[in-house]
């Protein structure tokens, strides 16, 4: 993996909320670190290079790579001593998968319950081989989750010096000021993507911003399905984008990284790629801004149609 990193090229960091925890603007997701087939020093390496390129924030699930991913992140700590006091650690809890890894599981579902998110933080923390984390998330809402009952379990974890922060994924706006009544929530992880527009217009990104919240991005590039030709309205969707980002002299990734760092909720997205030239790329986004005018080119392509 021999990479040199573009002079003076960094992520910016940012606060994802008043008292909140700072994290990298682009952070770098272990999603699919299974499937990347690396070797303990591959994986040192990359991390290592991520960090060179101000990318500190790494995110995780106890559910990634089916149950496994998180383990091999910690490998790589553990044999690089070094390496986790450079870096912020997020993880998430509260999907329980069907795993050879967890036989006692009989159907997919979800747990919100304090006894769970607790185990859940305390098996991460085995797991990546570190005592404590920077911020946890409930991975998914729960159509049985109690708010009072998850408050007390980040309550308990809080006081243990366990995790620092706390925050959500894929919360409505109003499933997260209920539970940020009860409890400061960091962050909510949610999709967004000029595919999937979704959190900009169900007040997800406008309820966030009131309260001074930064949401983190899941799928930024549309899980890859930005590059497949085939669909009319998504080819001229990248015709557009493609043609900003030659005029601009950018990439493509980093102009879609760009638009979705725009909104005025500071969004931090997260990548899901083993390849540092392409977290090179989403870092090179936060160097630039597009015009209004591009911007809106890239909504109206995405939507099909013109602002009304």
């Amino acid at each position: 993996m021999s990479f040199v990193s573009p002079a003076g090229l960094t992520s910016p960091r940012s606060k994802t909320s008043n008292n909140g925890p700072e994290l990298s603007r682009i952070v770098a997701g272990m999603w699919r670190i299974g499937d990347w087939n690396m070797s303990v020093q591959q994986r040192i390496t990359f991390i290592e290079q991520c960090i060179a390129l101000g990318v500190t924030t790494f995110d995780h699930a106890d559910i990634y790579g089916g149950y496994q991913a998180e383990a091999l992140f910690g490998e790589a700590l553990a044999a690089q001593p070094g390496l986790r006091q450079k870096m912020q650690l997020v993880s998430k809890c509260g999907i329980k998968l069907l795993s050879p890894q967890r036989p006692e599981h009989t159907i997919k579902h979800y747990d919100t319950s304090a006894a769970h998110i607790i185990a859940s933080a305390e098996n991460s923390l085995r797991e990546l081989q570190t005592e404590q984390l920077d911020l946890l998330l409930i991975h998914r809402p729960d159509p049985l989750m109690n708010f009072d009952e998850i408050a007390g379990a980040f309550t308990q974890l809080r006081d243990a010096g366990k995790v620092l922060h706390f925050g959500v994924s894929n919360f409505s706006r109003h499933q997260f000021e209920s539970l940020n009544r009860r409890f400061p929530l960091a962050t909510n992880q949610v999709e967004f993507s000029p595919l999937y527009v979704a959190p900009m217009f169900d007040e997800t990104f406008d309820g966030l911003q009131d309260l001074g919240v930064a949401p983190m991005i899941w799928s930024p590039l549309a899980g890859g399905n930005l590059f497949k030709a085939g669909d009319a309205k998504v080819d001229k969707l990248r015709a557009v984008i493609q043609e900003i980002a030659d005029r601009g002299q950018h990439t493509f990734a980093s102009v879609v990284f760009a638009w979705i760092m725009q909104l005025p909720s500071r969004p931090l997205p997260l990548t899901g790629t083993s390849r540092i030239e392409a977290v090179a790329d989403a870092v090179a986004a936060t160097q630039f801004t597009l015009s209004r005018d591009d911007w809106f080119a890239i909504l109206c392509a995405a939507s099909g149609h013109e602002v009304a």
